[in-house]
């Protein structure tokens, strides 16, 4: 990489990579396949993804360090860069993997401001609803949908407690979601 690709790279690029990692490793926690019945196929990973990586873009772009919707941003991008690559590497062509990604970029969108004003409004049971609707879509989730709600909820908190220097050196924390899950 020349002086000049350094230079022009956005300051919290590898910030949001890590961040969003972290995102996508809480994702990928057996709990939410063995135990909550979320489809264990690309499109149950991904809107797992897509909720932890809303709460965490979500508790981003609230701090008070005016570097939160930078890094937020950051964020959002390393996991649309992913996906983009992830498409590439799963065969789409070159002509359609735009579209493909303006489609999932619609569909976190939605997915987002869904469980974003769940939080605001203290809502369990929207949240409940959101994710019934977008995790488990035409299959009844039964307390499974209450259960990541609770998940949800405790990460937001969790999130927001974590210190934003650590944030921003690409630290995050997410919670184990069986000892939240499962609590009463």
């Amino acid at each position: 990489m020349g002086l000049l690709s350094a230079l022009r790279r956005p300051p919290h690029e590898r910030a949001g990579f890590t961040l969003y990692g972290a995102a996508v490793a809480a994702a990928r926690a057996p709990y939410f396949y063995a135990d909550l019945g979320v489809r264990d196929s690309v499109e149950g990973r991904l809107d797992l993804i897509h909720l932890h990586a809303a709460l965490l873009v979500r508790r981003l772009r609230r701090d008070a360090d005016t570097r939160g919707p930078a890094l937020a941003q950051a964020v959002f991008d390393a996991m649309f860069s992913d996906m983009d690559v992830n498409l590439r590497e799963m065969g789409v062509s070159d002509l359609v993997v735009g579209k493909r990604v303006r489609g999932l970029w619609e569909a976190f969108h939605g997915r987002a401001t869904a469980y974003e004003a769940a939080l605001d409004g203290a809502d369990p049971a929207a949240m409940a609803a959101a994710l019934a609707r977008n995790v488990w879509r035409t299959e009844e989730p039964g307390p499974a949908a209450e259960r990541l709600a609770r998940i949800a909820f405790a990460q937001a908190e969790a999130l927001q407690a974590q210190d934003f220097a650590r944030l921003l050196a690409g630290k995050a924390q997410f919670l184990a979601p069986e000892a939240i899950g499962d609590a009463a």
